[in-house]
């Protein structure tokens, strides 16, 4: 019989960014610093908002920021990242992160942070640009 999850891993997508926490990644508790997960919600939004954008895009905001609970050394970091709202040249996403660690032979997961950052899509230049016509259907991350 299976371990009921404490908390819903979206098994219906796939990660925007997939990794494991290091000891390197620890602060002087043995938790992983927040920095560090993070900048991994910063890349994985950012993923998200350039395919969508079809180009650079940069970091304007982050909106909210909740840390729910900590990532401990040996943890598998999944980020999920959606798209939230999109304006002339802004993309807002919204990214999930969840902890996976083992537990007797079973894989157990837990919400540990969620956020909601804003980037803006850039020209070469690094000015901002007006985002590209897309269809309802574009991509998977409504």
């Amino acid at each position: 019989m299976a371990v009921k999850e404490p908390d819903s891993f979206p098994h219906d997508r796939q990660p925007t960014v997939r990794l494991l926490a290091m000891p390197a990644h620890t602060n002087p508790s043995g938790n992983i610093f927040g920095g560090w997960i993070m900048a991994q919600m910063d890349i994985a939004g950012g993923i998200v908002a350039l395919e969508y954008a079809g180009g650079p895009v940069v970091t304007v905001a982050v909106t909210s920021m909740e840390f729910h609970r900590p990532v401990k050394v040996g943890d598998l970091v999944s980020c999920f990242a959606r798209i939230q709202k999109v304006g002339s040249s802004s993309i807002t996403v919204k990214v999930q992160v969840f902890a996976q660690r083992p537990h007797d032979g079973v894989l157990q997961s837990t919400a540990v942070t969620e956020a909601v950052i804003v980037y803006v899509a850039v020209d070469e230049s690094g000015v901002s640009r007006k985002l590209p016509e897309r269809g309802p259907d574009f991509g998977h991350y409504w």
